[in-house]
């Protein structure tokens, strides 16, 4: 956390409690949650802040580096701490979104059409599935 306060007051940001509230819950959370998560977790010991206040520091995390914004569900954007180049996989069944740390970029051949037009600077890939327990749910099992 010491590590997060020095880098955001490195960039000039001003951290409030509320602010670090949120930096705490993001902090290692594998989850994607959503700005709706998030405000429901914080307002647990700060009752008076706001969803305006969750989502302006979620964009201000974005447009610093902190988080990853990631629109799997067109509805809800989901926010992701972890700013390494990985990927996503999600299940159809009930949404749980995982990291995939796989590097493609030596796997994924563009059109040659499309290199000409395009310096890639990048790549994200998000994969979809039924995880084990959606698997155990269905009619005649799986594994």
């Amino acid at each position: 956390m010491e590590k997060l306060i020095a880098k955001y007051k490195g960039k000039g940001l001003r951290l409030t409690p509320q602010r670090l509230a949120i930096l705490k819950f993001l902090e290692g959370n594998t989850r994607h949650p959503t700005a709706e998560d998030i405000f429901k977790e914080v307002k647990r010991e700060y009752p008076t802040i706001s969803f305006a206040t969750v989502y302006n520091t979620l964009q201000t995390l974005k447009e610093n580096g902190g988080v990853l914004e990631i629109t799997i569900d067109p509805a809800r954007k989901h926010y992701d701490p972890t700013t390494n180049p990985h990927h996503h996989i999600v299940c159809t069944g009930c949404n749980e979104i995982r990291d995939v740390f796989v590097n493609y970029s030596g796997i994924l051949r563009l059109p040659s059409q499309i290199l000409k037009e395009f310096q890639i600077l990048g790549n994200h890939v998000d994969f979809y599935g039924l995880c084990k327990d959606c698997r155990k749910g269905q009619k005649g099992g799986g594994n």
